[in-house]
């Protein structure tokens, strides 16, 4: 079910009425609720895959109690490889399979040795990357000692599935949301307040930035040949704001909706395009994927200690493992290994945690500096992003060719956008509006939220009626989903 779809519109206040009207003095049947609004929010896509997640829910919850009651160091240990076998063996089956035969074949083909082993038609289960990850973090660290396993499995079920955060994030630790399944949840009207604005600032910046600037991006992707370097480099920073837009504004209709429910997630997105450098970009981009990786990869490898070649080592590994975790695509490894070249030299010159604050942190604008740093670093993104969005290394390379040519330095003409139904000038303005509530909102969980609720009431409702309004005025006619679903 897709966040902005008719469906879930009807679905949100169905599963709010019941779960606070109804079940709200039984916890457990409130749990319970969110386990069955769960299911049927998954199995709205395709009921066939619930017994994925049910069966790594059942396996993550027995490894829990095993480890409970296991001293014996081999034994826990086997204990949590089941759990890393069950889990990573569903994604690399799902996922990766197809990849690695036709990898495998053409290294046979390429030593003059045909082979033709049948490939499957696999279909990727939405969100499979996501909820994999969330029950490997809880065996991970009830393994360690981190986290006193559950013997409630309705409140683990729930947290496995909770469906705001189910197929696209943030991934939750369980150290953080499991404990807020076993507390009564009572009513706060500020928090939904909070949740549905946040939830209105989601959709605004997928519906309004996402698609319409996903629009331009597709027509120049699709045939890159036919539009000079600047034209290019233009779709490239459109994809840019389209996957910002869709992905940021997917977790901020997800922490809203939990909100509405009484939850607390994680903030996933922090501003990142006014990032000063790439390792600042890191910290701000998909906090919940990062800070897994550093948790659960990074710092097990040895981190930033160690020798010269070891650091160089575990930071290819983790931004290399991070790209193909995206998809099972020589340009996401790519992608991956093209953002440890650009973070490598900051973390050997000791500068990869020099901006740790918001940019301008006292001051309403940036300095030139500031301004310079932040346009650098959104550049580097931009020409990784291209390998990100390309279909295949081949596609890649054409694209970045064309960028890299003398037409670069053309000015584009009306003629290069007119397979869109929107005047570039509009998207240039949208783009415009949201750098700018952005820019005033970068101290906050989310762009409207602190600085926009201090605000007086006619002043808050006029906000709220404009994006209404920009909503209606530029969404879609059809429902686009969320690029995130495919990982």
């Amino acid at each position: 079910m897709l966040f902005n779809s008719l469906d879930f519109a009807l679905f949100l206040p169905i599963v709010f009425v019941l779960y606070w009207f109804v079940t709200a003095r039984n916890l457990k049947l409130q749990n319970l609720l969110i386990v069955v609004a769960s299911y049927v929010f998954y199995g709205w896509w395709d009921w066939r895959f619930l017994s994925l997640i049910l069966f790594s829910t059942l396996v993550d919850y027995l490894v829990g109690l095993g480890l409970s009651k296991q001293e014996n160091l081999l034994k826990r240990r086997v204990l949590l490889w089941t759990s890393i076998g069950v889990n990573l063996g569903f994604l690399g089956f799902f996922k990766y399979y197809n990849f690695f035969l036709d990898n495998f074949i053409e290294a046979f083909s390429f030593f003059g040795r045909d082979i033709s082993p049948n490939s499957l038609n696999i279909i990727l289960p939405v969100g499979i990357s996501f909820y994999t990850f969330q029950t490997l973090s809880y065996s991970i660290d009830v393994y360690k000692r981190k986290l006193e396993p559950t013997r409630d499995f309705i409140a683990f079920a729930a947290f496995v599935s909770f469906f705001p955060q189910l197929v696209a994030g943030p991934i939750e630790r369980a150290s953080n949301l499991l404990p807020q399944f076993y507390a009564r949840r009572t009513f706060e009207y500020s928090k939904a307040v909070d949740g549905l604005r946040q939830i209105l600032w989601g959709l605004f910046k997928k519906v309004v930035i996402a698609d319409n600037a996903a629009e331009f991006a597709n027509m120049f992707f699709n045939t890159p040949a036919d539009y000079p370097g600047s034209v290019l480099f233009l779709g490239a920073v459109f994809f840019a704001f389209q996957i910002y837009g869709d992905f940021s504004g997917y977790s901020d209709i997800a922490i809203g909706t939990a909100r509405l429910f009484g939850f607390s997630l994680m903030q996933n997105f922090a501003f990142p395009y006014f990032s000063r450098d790439m390792a600042e970009f890191w910290r701000r981009w998909h906090i919940s994927l990062s800070t897994w990786f550093r948790d659960y990869l990074y710092i097990p490898l040895g981190g930033s200690r160690g020798s010269l070649a070891m650091k160089v080592r575990n930071t290819f590994i983790i931004f290399v493992v991070s790209g193909f975790w995206h998809g099972a695509n020589w340009t996401f490894i790519v992608w991956g290994a093209l953002n440890a070249l650009y973070f490598l030299p900051l973390l050997l010159a000791r500068k990869n945690r020099t901006h740790l604050g918001p940019v301008a942190e006292n001051r309403i604008l940036p300095s030139l500096r500031e301004i310079w740093q932040m346009a650098s670093t959104f550049a580097l993104t931009v020409l990784a992003w291209v390998f990100f969005r390309a279909e295949d290394m081949a596609h890649a390379m054409a694209y970045l060719k064309g960028i890299f040519s003398t037409s670069l330095f053309t000015v584009p003409k009306g003629a290069h956008f007119l397979g869109s139904a929107m005047h570039p000038f509009v998207l240039f303005f949208l783009l415009g509006f949201f750098i700018l509530i952005e820019w005033f909102g970068r101290k906050e969980q989310y762009a409207i939220g602190a600085t926009l609720s201090s605000q007086p009431r006619f002043l808050r409702w006029l906000f709220y009626a404009l994006l209404i309004f920009m909503l209606g005025v530029f969404a879609q006619t059809n429902e686009t989903p969320f690029i995130y679903f495919q990982f």
